[in-house]
């Protein structure tokens, strides 16, 4: 993943920083050259084990809370990825965990780092572009195909055919999406302080 990803679509630059640095790993290192570079490694397997007997954990914990959704709703998940990232921050800050290029090896100056900006007329292109296609298509069709979709997203049938039948008659990820919100309503998150 490129450095800006979290913050907008990823830069030229960014994106081929990314790629070389896997190309490295993967052409430079000669870790590719095996099929097993670490190869039962104990340092490995026990790190191995130990995610495991985490991630069994949480998933009795879950359990316990009643279950996924149950937990959502009560705001567990969320509490956990907080407490974790709290962890994590602390781990940098305190210098326990090395982040190359925060927290160890920094450079003196200061590289700038341009987000990339999307030209809006890509935007007004976009919206001519589905104007257009709205006005060609087979509004009918659309139609019966996204309600089609709505009755089965009522019951417990397979969507994916159907919205890839709307899909083919060209409906718009905004119509399909509005559709399967009419009958499912929208998550509204809990936020866990």
């Amino acid at each position: 993943n490129s450095r800006d990803e979290a913050l907008a679509l990823p830069t030229e630059e960014s994106v081929r920083v990314a790629l070389r640095t896997q190309q490295i790993v993967a052409y430079e290192s000669g870790v590719t050259n095996t099929i097993d570079p670490l190869a039962g490694s104990y340092y490995v397997e026990a790190m191995t084990d130990q995610i495991e007997k985490e991630a069994v954990g949480y998933i009795q914990k879950i359990d316990a809370l009643g279950g996924a959704v149950q937990a959502i709703e009560n705001g567990y998940q969320q509490s956990e990825i907080q407490r974790a990232a709290y962890q994590f921050e602390k781990e940098v800050e305190s210098g326990r965990r090395i982040i190359v290029g925060q927290n160890k090896f920094q450079t003196e100056e200061e590289v700038p780092t341009g987000l990339l900006k999307i030209n809006m007329n890509v935007q007004e292109e976009q919206i001519k572009f589905l104007v257009s296609i709205r006005s060609e298509r087979n509004n009918e069709a659309v139609a019966a195909t996204l309600s089609a979709l709505k009755t089965a997203a009522q019951s417990d049938a397979n969507l994916m055919p159907l919205i890839l039948d709307s899909v083919r008659v060209y409906a718009s990820v905004g119509e399909i999406s509005n559709t399967l919100r009419e009958v499912f309503g929208e998550y509204k998150e809990t936020v866990v302080i």
